[in-house]
């Protein structure tokens, strides 16, 4: 049986606490290798050319101190959707600031879920990570979601991994730092979400093996 709400988000805040308590604990300042800002991130992938989306303050209020970056890609050809790429850096999770996940906040912008599985990437040089494939709409139009938490070389799909791995690494690694990657795409009336994830994944594979110069190891 699945824990309710109430458990999870409780499981999830003492997680958090212990990580908080754990790296205040050591005192000392957490160690983060060099990488470069998401505002660098490349404008064209492949052949498609991307726009930035500017976070509103809202937004960047929601998800708290880090560094973001959102564009939206567009097929030169115009035969295939535009593919929204946001990745969420967090330097430090040790004050509470934690990664949020879509399943949260994509219903409270007006969309509905219609699926959610998990499902394995893969990119070269690196094992098979999980992924969650999430299939949502909204007056008609319908968007396939995959996205996963990125840490230290490591891809996990649970929030609740995420933060498991986040105390791990706190006591072994003293950071605490990780991050959200997200690719959304509108699908075709009567796409299947597996027909969709399929036109997804050379894209997703042009992005993965950039992510080490954006979140450090």
């Amino acid at each position: 049986m699945k824990p309710s709400g109430a458990l999870r988000f409780a499981l999830a805040a003492a997680l958090i606490a212990l990580t908080a308590i754990l790296l205040q604990a050591r005192g000392r300042t957490e160690g983060i290798p060099q990488h470069l800002p998401l505002s660098s991130f490349p404008a064209e992938l492949g052949n498609w050319d991307s726009a930035l989306i500017e976070l509103d303050k809202e937004t960047l209020e929601v998800l708290g101190p880090g560094d973001f970056m959102e564009r939206v890609y567009q097929d030169p050809a115009g035969k295939l959707p535009a593919v929204d790429v946001f990745i969420a850096y967090f330097p430090s999770q040790r004050t509470g600031d934690t990664i949020h996940s879509p399943q949260h906040c994509l219903p409270g912008a007006g969309w509905n879920p219609e699926e959610n599985v998990r499902v394995r990437l893969s990119m070269v040089g690196h094992a098979t990570f999980p992924a969650n494939r999430y299939v949502i709409s909204k007056g008609g139009a319908r968007r396939l979601v995959l996205y996963w938490f990125w840490a230290h070389n490591r891809g996990v799909a649970s929030e609740y991994w995420a933060k498991f791995y986040l105390v791990k690494d706190a006591i072994r690694m003293n950071r605490s730092d990780g991050s959200l990657v997200r690719f959304v795409t509108p699908m075709f009336p009567g796409e299947t979400a597996d027909t969709a994830q399929q036109r997804l994944l050379p894209f997703t594979s042009a992005v993965l093996p950039l992510l080490d110069d954006y979140i450090p190891r």
